[in-house]
């Protein structure tokens, strides 16, 4: 059974963003990068249905610039079998990614795709249900846990009423919630066998996917500042504040 993990190359979640001084974007000069933290629980539940024997093979796959060959390493290192970057100087949008990953899906025949519900990024949430739209293949979103055996899946996920099971025929593209694991930190031994797996490189002429941009970004700013709090001495006082001054009641 094949894996088809897809990886994303984003800003460290520790790290603070800045926005350009013209507000086109975000300032990625000299900024840590890191996989994406859901991309990351992707991977370590693949690697884990390897160790159990589900899977015999986790092909890890990034959509970015070269320097994302780090990224997959990174997967590689935790337990992915070999990689596979389309390189792209632009960050293409879900659509567009949705296409490569289709293009990759049929060219590699996977089993089962699992990746991140979303990117911490652009906050999208929409690659993996667009790629099942596209594959025509069942999807379970935001899995908080992934039982696989006679060629089903059992998916457990957290909805307004409690928890969820739902059941889909392989293939099919589960997304990853945060809960449903907790990635590993790749030993240095592993960390120095990734270096010497495969990663495949390849270009977005080479799929010949329509990932010409739909949406335009006019402006990227920084959230408001939070003003400071303010001590009340009444219970009066507060439902004050908030009825003329919040006008939340």
């Amino acid at each position: 059974m094949k894996l088809l993990v897809p990886v994303k190359r984003v800003i460290d979640s520790n790290v603070k963003a800045r926005v350009k001084p013209d507000q086109t974007g975000v300032d990625l000069a000299n900024v840590k990068m890191a996989m994406n933290p859901f991309c990351e629980i992707a991977v370590e539940e693949a690697v884990r249905l390897k160790e159990k024997g589900v899977a015999t093979e986790v092909v890890l796959v990034s959509i970015g610039p070269q320097q994302a060959q780090e990224t997959i390493r990174t997967g590689l290192a935790m337990g992915g079998d070999r990689g596979i970057l389309i390189v792209s100087d632009t960050d293409p949008e879900p659509l567009a990614v949705a296409k490569l990953l289709k293009a990759v899906v049929d060219e590699e025949k996977p089993d089962l795709v699992l990746m991140g519900k979303q990117a911490i990024d652009g906050d999208n949430n929409a690659v993996g249900q667009m790629l099942s739209a596209l594959l025509d293949w069942p999807q379970a979103t935001f899995a908080s846990k992934v039982e696989i055996s006679g060629g089903k899946a059992a998916v457990i996920r957290e909805v307004d009423g409690g928890l969820q099971t739902v059941e889909v025929q392989l293939p099919a593209v589960i997304t990853a919630d945060l809960r449903l694991n907790e990635p590993r930190y790749a030993s240095l031994p592993n960390i120095m066998k990734a270096k010497k797996k495969e990663i495949a490189m390849k270009t977005v002429a080479d799929y010949g996917v329509d990932v010409a941009p739909r949406l335009k970004v006019l402006k990227v700013a920084e959230p408001a500042k939070r003003s400071a709090g303010v001590k009340l001495e009444t219970a009066a006082d507060l439902v004050g504040k908030l009825k003329n001054e919040a006008g939340v009641i």
